[in-house]
């Protein structure tokens, strides 16, 4: 593996009920938040649908590309559930039941059915359908579950995990804490913004190119509004990437507006 501050972390979060607005997103702002906790940032996500070939397309970029990724969705056992197909087909391999994750799937509902929800029989057509939970591309591991018991899987540094929050976020703090643990807090990334006034954006952009050609590794961003109640518009603008450059960026940028006629507020 190379050095995080080099290697970028992507996210996938997969279900057409996400894409019709039955029900909303909660995975993004969750794992940006993780990675942050961890000095590691997320490069890109997207949202997709429950369609095996889009799927199949998708995980054949990413998996070519050599990011971390995490994915969010879509590995049950009802027909709507695409990605352990799609990502078998990527890979060019065979899905098979895993034995662990047979053992612990077993485990739970054994459980469930001493508490009289459920037979204790597995190979009942209900309880073969939750064994298939199991059944992952060839050459995967195991991503615990603590919620359930019933686990993701591992391969070629993509993590696939279940929609449901709950189940979701251990599983992908489990596999930073436990895969990624040495590329934590490996490049601190800062980032400062102001707001400036009195300044279209237009005017400030040779700044902000001047930036990004001379401090390597440094991010410009601008984020401009109109003006609302009353309000004057003003620019977000700012920079971000790792110390003392993007202090010396920041510094610089300041002068910028200035010499431009803007004026400014923290």
């Amino acid at each position: 593996m190379s050095n995080n501050s080099t290697r970028k972390i992507g996210l996938f979060i997969i279900g057409d009920e996400i894409l019709s607005g039955r029900r909303q997103d909660k995975h993004l702002s969750t794992v940006i938040s993780m990675l942050s906790g961890r000095g590691m940032q997320l490069s890109w996500a997207r949202f997709l649908p429950d369609d095996l070939d889009t799927l199949v397309q998708e995980y054949k970029r990413s998996f070519a590309s050599g990011d971390i990724v995490f994915s969010c969705g879509g590995i049950g056992a009802t027909p709507d559930d695409k990605t352990r197909d799609a990502v078998a087909l990527a890979l060019g391999v065979e899905l098979e039941l895993h034995p662990i994750a047979a053992k612990l799937i077993t485990s739970r509902f054994q459980e469930l059915a001493k508490e009289g929800r459920g037979s204790i029989d597995m190979g009942t057509p209900e309880n073969q359908r939750r064994l298939a939970m199991g059944v992952f591309p060839k050459g995967a591991e195991i991503v615990p579950n603590p919620y359930n018991k019933i686990p993701g899987f591992f391969i070629q540094d993509h993590t696939f995990v279940p929609g449901f929050p709950e189940m979701a976020w251990p599983m992908i703090e489990w596999t930073l804490d436990h895969r990624y643990e040495q590329y934590h807090n490996l490049q601190r990334v800062e980032e400062h913004s102001i707001l400036a006034y009195s300044l279209p954006e237009s005017r400030i952009t040779p700044a902000l190119e001047f930036i990004e050609i001379n401090w390597p590794g440094v991010k410009t961003f601008s984020l401009p509004t109109v003006a609302r109640d009353n309000n004057p518009p003003f620019v977000d603008l700012g920079v971000k990437g790792p110390s003392p450059a993007v202090q010396e960026a920041f510094s610089y940028l300041k002068g910028e507006i200035l010499r431009a006629g803007g004026r400014f507020s923290h």
